[in-house]
This record gives C-alpha cells, sequence and structure tokens, in this order.
C-alpha cells in the first residue's frame, strides 16, 4: 500500500485517552478498513464491536489460527502479524505502535509504521515516548496528542486483604497468578484470571466474571496492558520484576504506566500501588507513571522484509542484514527465524528446498507460531513435516491433521494441562487455517474452533472451582453494602442454612455447622450472614425439642445429652448421686428463657432415665419412710444406688424391703442387671468427675483385679475383691453362703465341691487364694502313708475365723494328724471314712 503524507497520523497519549476508540469511528466511517491489535484477544473483542455496528456480513477476522473472511466484508480486524498488506483498504491503523521498540516483536510493528498504509487513512495509536522516531522515520506523519480522559493517583502498598474491590493483581508468572488468585478466594470470595495463554472464549468468560461483578477481583499477567477494558478501579503490582523469555528484569516505568493505566475508565479516575511481597513501588517510577513523563524511545527494532529466496542460505542472510538507517536496530531473533536457522542444517530440508518456490514454502512453514514453548526441537521438527507434506503431496494428509487435533481433543487435567492443550490447538488453528496447505479448510478450521472450544470451556469450569467461591462472594458484597438487613435468609425442611439462595451451612440441634470450605474471614462472614435465619429458627427447633420423645435423646459417656447428635447439655453433680443438675450448652442462638425451656427438657429426660433404671431402689426408698425398721440400711442403699456394705447388726429385711447378700454387702438384685448396672456406673463417674470407664461384658463372673479404674469403683459397681480377681456381687454372696450352710452341715469341715473353679472362672491354681478372700481355708488331701491303702482323703474346705477371714492369702499351714494312741484317733478315722463316702455319693 503506497500512502501519503498529508494522510499519515499519530495518535499518541498515556492510558484511557480513548485512541482505539477514535481509530475505529474513523475506519468505520470510511469505505473500507483494516486495525491491528497486538494481541488475539484484543482483535476478537473490536471484531465483535465491529459486527455489533456492521453486520457480521460486513465485518472480518484475521489472525494467525482464526480468519473469517465474509465475501462482502470491508473491515478488518487483525492483529498486527496477520495484517493483509496486500488488500487495498481505505483506512489502516496499528495499535499500540510502541511496541517497535519490543525486542521479540518489534520488527513486525516497525514494518507496518514504515510500510503499511491507507488509500486515504493512515492512523498509529500508542505512547508518547515513540514521538521522535515517528518524526524522524515518517517525518510526513501528522501528530496529535490526546490527555488521559481522568487521573491516576499512587495509593501505596496494601495487603491482599485490604485491597479494595474493583481491583486488579497484577503478577508475572503463571505459579504467582495461582498463588494470589488462591489466597483471594480464601479471603475475598474468589476472582477471575486473565493470562495471554487464555484462549478469546476462556478470556472472555472470566472477564464476564469479573465485569458483571459475581467476583470483585481480577488476578492477570501483564496481558491486561495491551488495552483489555475492563471496570478497574485500582490496580496492585505483585512484582515489579518479570521474565522476558531471556533474562529476569525489573520493569521500566512506561511497562508500568501500561499497566497501571488500566485503572479508571472514561471520566473516573484510577489508583495503584504494589500488594503482597512487591516491594514498594520507587518513588521515581511513582513520579513517572503518575505525570505520564517517560523517556522517549531511542530505537526501534527492525528486521529486513525485501527477502531473497533464491536459496535457504540467500534467505538467511537477507534476514540478518543490517538495519539501514539510523534508530533501527536488530532485535532479538524471532521463533521463524531460530527454526529456519535450525533446519537450515538439516540435509533432508536442503535437499528439498531448492528454487524460489521451495524456499517460499520453507519460509512459510517456519513461521508456523510456537506457542507451547516447549525449547526442544519439536516445534522445528513440526515445521519440517508440514515442509516435507508440502512439497511432496501439495497439501497435508487428512489423517494427519485429524489425529492430531483428535490427540489434543480431550477436557481431563489440571489447568496448566489444558493452557498446554489450547497451546497446541492455536498452532494446529494456525496450520488449517491456510488454505493453500489444507483440502477442505473451512471444514478443518471449524473442528479445531470446536476442539478450541470444548477445551476452552473445561478451563473456564476449572478456574472458577479453583478460584472463585460464588456464595462467598455474594455475600460479602451483600454484606458490606446492606451490613447483613436485607439477606434473604431460611433454613429448609432438612436444617440447611440459606442465605441469598446459596447453602452456607446447616443446623444441628442449637448448633450451627458453617460449611466446611469456609475458614478464616470467610467462615466468620458465614457465620454472620446466618444469624438472622437462626434466630428466627431457634424458637421453633426448641419446641420440637420439648416435644421429642425420649428415644431421640442420647447420654454419652462424656456425661453429654445429644439430639441430633450434637451436644445441647452436660451434667453435673447434684445434691445427691440419684438427681444429677443439667448444664445447657452454650448457644448464640439460644437466649435466656429458650435456654431454660432445654435445661427443663433434658431435666426430665434423665430424670426419666433414673426413675426407670433404679424403680425397684427407688420404690424400696419411698417404702422405707413409712416403716423406721432398716431405715440406715435403705439409707445406705439409696447412697450407694442398690448396694450397700454389710454391718454387722444389719437385718436381712430393711423394712418391707427384702435384700440379699449379707456377708460383704446388701443389694437389690433387680440393680445388677446390665442397664442399671451401666447407668449405676454413669452416675458413680459423674460423681467423681470421671468418664464413664469401659465395663465387663454383662456374662462374665469373674474378671481380673487390675482395672484401671478409679479407688472404690469397683465396689461401688458390685464387684467384690478375690486375690487375683474380682468376683460378681451376686456371685461370691451366693457361693459364700452355700459353703458355709455345707460346712455348718458337716462340723465345720466340708468336701471341696467339684467345678469350683469353673464356677468362678478362675485357674485352679488361684482357687486357694481367691477362697481364703472369700472366707474359707483349702485343706489339702493328706494322701497315703506307709501302710494305708485305698483312695486318699480329698481335699476339704473349712471357714477362716472371723479373725483371719480377710487374712493374707498364704498357704494355710496342714492341720497335724493325731497320734495313733490319741483317743480321738479312732474318731478321726470314723470323720474321714464318712466325709469319703460322702464325697463318693456326692
Amino acid at each position: 500500500m503506497q500512502g501519503f503524507a498529508p494522510r499519515v497520523k499519530a495518535v499518541l497519549g498515556p492510558t484511557n485517552t480513548g485512541k482505539t476508540h477514535l481509530a475505529l469511528e474513523r475506519m468505520l466511517a470510511h469505505a473500507s478498513g483494516i486495525i491491528g491489535f497486538p494481541l488475539r484477544l484484543l482483535a476478537r473483542e473490536n471484531y465483535d464491536r465491529m459486527v455489533a455496528q456492521k453486520g457480521a456480513r460486513l465485518v472480518g477476522l484475521i489472525t494467525g489460527e482464526e480468519k473469517i473472511i465474509p465475501p462482502e466484508a470491508r473491515w478488518f480486524a487483525c492483529t498486527v502479524e496477520a495484517m493483509p498488506l496486500d488488500r487495498h483498504v481505505e483506512f489502516v491503523a496499528v495499535d499500540e505502535i510502541q511496541l517497535c521498540a519490543d525486542p521479540d516483536r518489534g520488527h513486525i510493528f516497525t514494518d507496518r509504521l514504515l510500510r503499511a498504509r491507507g488509500m486515504v487513512e493512515t492512523m498509529f495509536m500508542g505512547a508518547e515516548t515513540i514521538r521522535p522516531l515517528i518524526e524522524q522515520l515518517v517525518p510526513d506523519a501528522v501528530i496529535e496528542t490526546r490527555p488521559r480522559l481522568s487521573r491516576l493517583h499512587h495509593a501505596g502498598p496494601a495487603k491482599l486483604t485490604r485491597l479494595p474491590p474493583r481491583s486488579a493483581v497484577v503478577a508475572f508468572s503463571a505459579a504467582e497468578v495461582y498463588a494470589i488468585a488462591e489466597m483471594i478466594r480464601r479471603r475475598r470470595g474468589g476472582c477471575a484470571v486473565v493470562m495471554g495463554r487464555l484462549s478469546p472464549r476462556t478470556r472472555n468468560a472470566q472477564v464476564a466474571l469479573y465485569q458483571e461483578k459475581e467476583v470483585d477481583f481480577l488476578v492477570a499477567t501483564d496481558a491486561i496492558g495491551m488495552g483489555l477494558n475492563m471496570d478497574v478501579d485500582h490496580v496492585a503490582f505483585a512484582g515489579i520484576s518479570k521474565f522476558d523469555g531471556h533474562k529476569l528484569r525489573r520493569l521500566t516505568a512506561p511497562e508500568a504506566a501500561q499497566i497501571a493505566g488500566r485503572a479508571g475508565r472514561g471520566m473516573r479516575d484510577g489508583t495503584f500501588g504494589s500488594t503482597g511481597d512487591c516491594p514498594p513501588l520507587p518513588d521515581e517510577m511513582v513520579r513517572a507513571v503518575e505525570s505520564h513523563d517517560f523517556e522517549s524511545i531511542a530505537q526501534i527494532c527492525w528486521r529486513n522484509s525485501e527477502l531473497d529466496f533464491t536459496s535457504i542460505d540467500a534467505l538467511l542472510a537477507s534476514l540478518l542484514a543490517a538495519p539501514p538507517r539510523r534508530g533501527l536496530v536488530r532485535g532479538n531473533d524471532a521463533s521463524d527465524l531460530e527454526t529456519l536457522m535450525t533446519l537450515a542444517r538439516d540435509i533432508e530440508v536442503r535437499n528439498r528446498a531448492i528454487g524460489r518456490r521451495r524456499v517460499r514454502q520453507l519460509w512459510d512453514a517456519c513461521q508456523i507460531p510456537d506457542f507451547r514453548k516447549i525449547a526442544d526441537d519439536s516445534h522445528a521438527a513440526l515445521c519440517a513435516r508440514v515442509f516435507r507434506h508440502v512439497v511432496e503431496h501439495g497439501h497435508l494428509p487428512a489423517d494427519w491433521i485429524g489425529g492430531q487435533i483428535d490427540r489434543l481433543a480431550k477436557v481431563e487435567g489440571d489447568i496448566d494441562t489444558l493452557m498446554q492443550r489450547l497451546s497446541g490447538v492455536r498452532i494446529w488453528s494456525y496450520i488449517v487455517a491456510r488454505d493453500d496447505w489444507v483440502r477442505d479448510a473451512a471444514h478443518w478450521q471449524g473442528r479445531a474452533r470446536a476442539v478450541e472450544d470444548m477445551i476452552s470451556d473445561s478451563l473456564h469450569e476449572k478456574l472458577m472451582q479453583r478460584f472463585v467461591d460464588r456464595r462467598a462472594a455474594l455475600l460479602m458484597r451483600r454484606l458490606e453494602e446492606k451490613e447483613g438487613q436485607d439477606l434473604l435468609s431460611a433454613v429448609t425442611g432438612r436444617g440447611e442454612v440459606v442465605v441469598e439462595g446459596h447453602s452456607v451451612g446447616h443446623v444441628a440441634a442449637f448448633a450451627f455447622l458453617p460449611d466446611p470450605s469456609a475458614v478464616g474471614d470467610e467462615k466468620r462472614m458465614v457465620m454472620r450472614a446466618a444469624r438472622r435465619a437462626l434466630g428466627e429458627e431457634m424458637p421453633r427447633r426448641v419446641g420440637q425439642f420439648e416435644a421429642a420423645p425420649d428415644s431421640e435423646i442420647t447420654r454419652t459417656d462424656q456425661h453429654r445429652l445429644l439430639w441430633q447428635d450434637q451436644p445441647v447439655a452436660k451434667l453435673r453433680p447434684g445434691h445427691s448421686v440419684l438427681r444429677p443438675q443439667v448444664e445447657v450448652i452454650a448457644s448464640d442462638y439460644l437466649d435466656g428463657p429458650l435456654r431454660e425451656r432445654v435445661r427443663r427438657r433434658c431435666q426430665a429426660f434423665i430424670d426419666a432415665e433414673i426413675a426407670t433404671g433404679f424403680a425397684p431402689l427407688l420404690a424400696a426408698l419411698e417404702a422405707g419412710r413409712t416403716a423406721p425398721a432398716g431405715r440406715g440400711l435403705l439409707h445406705r442403699l439409696g447412697e450407694g444406688m442398690g448396694i450397700a456394705r454389710a454391718e454387722p447388726d444389719d437385718q436381712p429385711k430393711a423394712g418391707p424391703v427384702r435384700l440379699e447378700g449379707g456377708g460383704t454387702a446388701w443389694f437389690l438384685p433387680a440393680l445388677l442387671k446390665p442397664q442399671p448396672a451401666a447407668l449405676r456406673a454413669a452416675l458413680l463417674a459423674l460423681s467423681i468427675g470421671v468418664p464413664v470407664p469401659r465395663l465387663p461384658t454383662p456374662s462374665l463372673t469373674a474378671i481380673p483385679a487390675e482395672q484401671p479404674w478409679p479407688r472404690g469403683f469397683a465396689e461401688a459397681l458390685g464387684w467384690v475383691s478375690a486375690g487375683p480377681v474380682m468376683l460378681r456381687l451376686d456371685v461370691a454372696e451366693k457361693l459364700t453362703q452355700e459353703l458355709r450352710r455345707g460346712a455348718r452341715a458337716l462340723g465345720g469341715r466340708m468336701l471341696l465341691p467339684r467345678g469350683l473353679s469353673s464356677r468362678l472362672s478362675v485357674k485352679a491354681e488361684a482357687l486357694p487364694v481367691v477362697l481364703r478372700s472369700l472366707g474359707f481355708r483349702l485343706i489339702p488331701s493328706p494322701g497315703l502313708t506307709a501302710g494305708e491303702y485305698g483312695p486318699p482323703v480329698p481335699p476339704m474346705l473349712a471357714p477362716l475365723s472371723p479373725g483371719r477371714a480377710r487374712g493374707r492369702a498364704e498357704a494355710e499351714p496342714r492341720a497335724p494328724e493325731p497320734r495313733p494312741d490319741s483317743p480321738f484317733a479312732s474318731l478321726a478315722q470314723f470323720r474321714l471314712a464318712r466325709a469319703k463316702a460322702g464325697g463318693g455319693r456326692r
């Protein structure tokens, strides 16, 4: 395109000056036009604006990966690299022209500055810093400076948790973006994420989250500095250094201004500052950004566009030519040049790239963008394969294209995996957009676009799942706006607490259990949001508790009462072991009258449990009030919850109540059953302030003497110490009475009953000690002396004297045999014979 000097204009100025808006208005006022943008995202965004004004049939979109070119198209939104310079239009514009100085892409912008012209009007939009070079290189250009529409103020550093709503946090790596976004989700409800690697579809979905105020924060890379317009009030830098592809370097003041300038829109002022681990912005940078006063660009990047395709070496030489004018310098080697250098060393490629047509085809293949940036030879290998297919077949094989696209058509994986697949799809979108490489290019473009859309939607959902808590974001905003007064809240029939349509937790008994995913500030916010709904719900739940049957209330070993699996009260010792007190567990949602109603219902439950479990005892105590006989024993029986230690002057009948035992203790037999025994253990543990210990299986009659119980606990539960074991009280008392009766009947001694150790569930070797503890001594068999024949005398039992009944458990000395000449010898032999005969009969 050959331009005319009076028709070239440069519109320069800081961000938010309306430069792009002016260019679009001027272009659409002409009969045709092309405008180039630095990002595919921007080209797509402005394409949509142009379609809204002119209609889809008159507007085209040309980027490396996407081509929408209706037959009647007159106006085109493009990336700068994809601008069709061979198309004659009235108007041409290039946005962000100061990128001529970019070491990696600057040569593209410089080429457009020097060569791209409209037939009627040409416009370059960018920063004021490029003015001297435009005056030098395009001396016939008319330069117009536009002031910023709003002011930009430095707000200083701020913690992430203190950033104002409608803030954009800018980081310079994906890892930093993820970390910051995760923190904002936990502390502020969530954020949208924008990075240059996102597809337009994903980027638009993320921006829509922010623009529609579903979230109040945006976390982005410096990609937002290139004209992405959003309602941002504050820009916070999470760092002031970036890796530019070659080294880690500090941001320049113009770069910082380009990013900070996203704050404020139209006539609304904006602010900028630092956050997180970023050090405070340098004073000289702050002054430059606020005043829009920067050093001018001294030189811009250039690469020869007059290429020699006679051979690979000639092409390389023309690409590496030195800049022809002052102010132009060579930038970094671009991806296409690096690929060409790599393939130039491949003998197979050299043998095919013979002649101008083949060298041009090789150069076209080298210009496939390396969106993946894997830093290996895989991209060069792909370009070589494309070149080989084009040379040999004239087109790319359909099955190869289909297989490569299908390999990427997956939505599994994390965010980074999906973005890597998007990069792969973008490469194939570029390839299939070349109708000179691909047969049925429209079909393959549609297929690639469908895969990109599928991955984009999945990526958006994963970004939402990871970095957005819509409930927290909404509630936080509403609470800040309304102070919680107008929030719509309710409790469902299942106990779920819903505020503004979002579940924030559930109610169990009289406690609110917030959603476990809510922590820190979010948890406090959820508690605050739920308070109003719970204030109306609790009186209803107290009434429900009062009407609940006892079967819905549970007593635990920790002396707590549960309702709906939630503690509602705890037991405290009362003035009597049979009258424990109830203390309602504190709840922010129960006032004094409601707590008293809960206490009364809990007290009724525990009183009913005691009345049922100890019915025989309570009946005996009631009957004993009118009968003076045995009143003292009944009093001790009440204190022991059905068990009272035996004393010498006790009578087996205490008033109208018939008791059992009397050896070591008196007891009511019904209260030794498992349920009353468990209740007795619970009340006893409560009275001494310990949890309910683990109790033996009810079927056991003997347990080891060593138990992890408090002192006196075993006796109070109805166990009798018997040497190495403890015997159940009813078993010990019954056995003791049987043995005493048998010994009296036989004149003080009796044969040792068979199976006694099994009956007591003790080992045979422990039986002597157990019997001594019960008040008996075991007389072993004397055996046979010399001259005696027949069966020996069996072991005998004899009661201990009262003084020795609870003595030590050492072996009793063997009773002396009567002398043969003693007058009692014959009587002793007679008694032994009777004993043997009796044992045989038994």
